[in-house]
């Protein structure tokens, strides 16, 4: 058996909204991230998301190909999938997902 403190389940961010469980905290890349409404966070994998159409966005650090993602239970946009990245120093951000810090919230930890 091992050991590990009081947690009982994994650390999971759900929408801010309806609750539904969109993200791993063991899916986290960075916490140093600008979403449209302040502080953004980095996530290899999201679940519980419909993904939009994509669109062309000029970001802070270059032009994206990009894709809303908004919860599957409740259409909140929480974010945006980066699709393609148009810079070398960008690329490892491909198929990685942006969740808005505001539009998520830790679940019981």
């Amino acid at each position: 058996m091992g050991g590990g403190g009081d947690i009982v389940g994994p650390r999971i961010y759900s929408c801010c909204n309806c609750r539904c469980h969109i993200a791993d905290h063991d899916d986290v890349i960075s916490k140093a991230f600008q979403g449209r409404n302040g502080r953004a966070y980095l996530f290899a994998n999201v679940v519980n998301v419909n993904v939009g159409p994509r669109e062309d966005r000029q970001l802070m650090t270059g032009l994206h190909t990009v894709a809303d993602i908004s919860c599957f239970q409740c259409q909140e946009v929480l974010g945006w999938k980066y699709e393609k990245a148009y810079e070398e120093a960008q690329k490892y951000k491909e198929g990685k997902f942006i969740l808005e810090k505001a539009k998520v919230m830790k679940e019981d930890w």
